[in-house]
């Protein structure tokens, strides 16, 4: 076996730096619920999960692989068990006159009859099938693991899918809106112009912002169907069950979304399916290096038969007619052109391969957890900043649109109010939905709610 040894060393996440966002909003709070959705108080929203979480047919895949896993244990474990087979046989032959056959059968048609019961034990004496046995149950739980995975992967793109529309919604109120204050100016900007205190100009201006709104409108439409299509899909049903989703009704509450556990990031490892998923890999590479150096060792195997043979069927029965053995055999590999070597050289590769891919793992889920939090953060400092501009912008409107009825101002003065209002509503919109999309992001990071045990 030589020098052949695993290369990779794995990464303890509690040595890791959790960084200045994550270590101030550290605090003793309990990790997510394993249904986290339902914070966000959309009893329609809960119901479009538990349907994904039934009909997706990409979660039910993973699922069919966890059976797999779980059918390749039971070929594993077979081969650590003693084996017995049965057989029967019975041939009419025609004898050679000339051959070794002695008459009276030399020359004629008989039947030749064989009943044969057989077992085999390998003695595994170094251990190799367990070896291989450990793998395949460790294949399990991995795949178990990476079904989680699918699972919250798949929640969480609902959650934020429905959070996306219900920000269409929104900025599609706030065009609707915007336009409806567009169309009384114009209205007021007509009647000036009967009094002539207004000219053609004044009334073409207002009329030419009025397409370019509907057509936003329109667009906000059209993503608020794709929107609906997209949840549809995702939850395992044809379009026309996103026909039926309503407009959310999302409100967070006083859920707490900007702290995460001071237990991070030493449960994470355990909460976070992938991170569970990639220490599942490992072990089961782990197993599969010990298998390969099995194979250096001699292979002892013992096989007995017992059973009946006779020409012809009369003395079938007989106890004459019996016959037994036992086949003990020994096998040791001497010359194989570095076959066994190579064997042991991939699988140690395979498995520094999967030390590294569980680092990289842990190390993103750090990331993600901090990259939640700092976008929590920098939220609510700019929902506070969007609120002001907000209140000034619709405080400007209101000066522009009376100040335009008193005729103390001009018609492109109220439009860039208008716009100015549009804007900041919008701007608000997004401050709004990006608060229930980071707490979407932070309850994955976390892991889901979900709690993997590693043993």
């Amino acid at each position: 076996m030589g020098n052949v040894k695993p290369q990779a060393t794995q990464l303890k996440p509690a040595e890791l730096n959790p960084g200045k966002a994550i270590a101030a909003a550290s605090e003793n709070i309990a990790w997510p619920d394993e249904r986290w959705w339902e914070a966000l108080h959309d009893e329609q929203l809960n119901k479009l999960v538990t349907a994904a979480l039934s009909d997706n047919p990409n979660l039910r895949a993973t699922l069919a692989r966890v059976r797999q896993a779980e059918a390749l244990t039971g070929v594993a474990k077979a081969a650590t068990q003693p084996r017995v087979d049965a057989s029967a046989s019975a041939d009419r032959e025609l004898y050679s006159a000339h051959s070794t056959i002695p008459a009276p059968l030399a020359g004629n048609y008989a039947w030749k009859n064989t009943a044969t019961l057989s077992g085999s034990y390998d003695l595994d004496l170094w251990g190799r099938n367990r070896d291989a046995l450990a793998a395949a149950l460790d294949d399990v739980h991995m795949a178990a693991a990476e079904s989680q995975m699918a699972r919250l992967t798949l929640e969480t793109s609902i959650v934020r899918t429905y959070i996306q529309l219900s920000l269409e919604y929104a900025l599609q109120d706030s065009v609707a809106d915007n336009l409806a204050q567009r169309q009384r100016i114009l209205d007021i900007t007509r009647r000036r112009k009967a009094a002539g205190l207004a000219s053609d100009l004044d009334v073409a201006s207002i009329e030419t912002t009025l397409p370019a709104g509907r057509r936003e409108q329109e667009q906000y439409g059209e993503s608020i169907a794709l929107l609906r299509n997209q949840l549809a899909t995702l939850i395992g049903k044809g379009p026309g069950d996103g026909d039926t989703i309503a407009r959310p009704l999302l409100t967070l509450g006083a859920t707490r979304s900007d702290g995460v556990p001071a237990t991070l990031p030493a449960e994470l490892v355990g909460r976070r399916p992938d991170i569970v998923a990639q220490r599942w890999r490992v072990e089961a590479a782990g197993s599969r290096i010990a298998v390969a150096k099995k194979d250096f060792y001699p292979n002892i195997n013992l096989a007995a038969f017992a059973g009946m043979q006779s020409l012809g069927f009369g003395h079938f029965l007989d106890a004459s007619s019996r016959m037994r053995g036992i086949t003990p055999a020994i096998s040791l590999p001497v010359f194989d052109g570095g076959r066994l070597r190579s064997q042991l050289g991939n699988q140690t590769a395979v498995y520094d391969g999967a030390v590294e891919q569980y680092n990289a793992t842990v190390i993103q889920a750090m990331s993600d957890v901090a990259n939640a939090v700092v976008k929590i953060e920098s939220v609510r400092q700019q929902d506070e900043l969007a609120q002001r501009a907000l209140d000034s912008a619709r405080r400007q409107q209101q000066l522009s649109e009376k100040a335009y009825r008193a005729g103390l101002t001009d018609t492109l003065n109220v439009i860039n109010a208008q716009l100015t209002l549009l804007n900041e509503q919008q701007q608000m919109a997004q401050v709004a939905s990006k608060q229930l999309d980071n707490y979407a992001l932070l309850m994955s990071a976390l892991g889901g709610g979900i709690k993997l045990d590693f043993d």
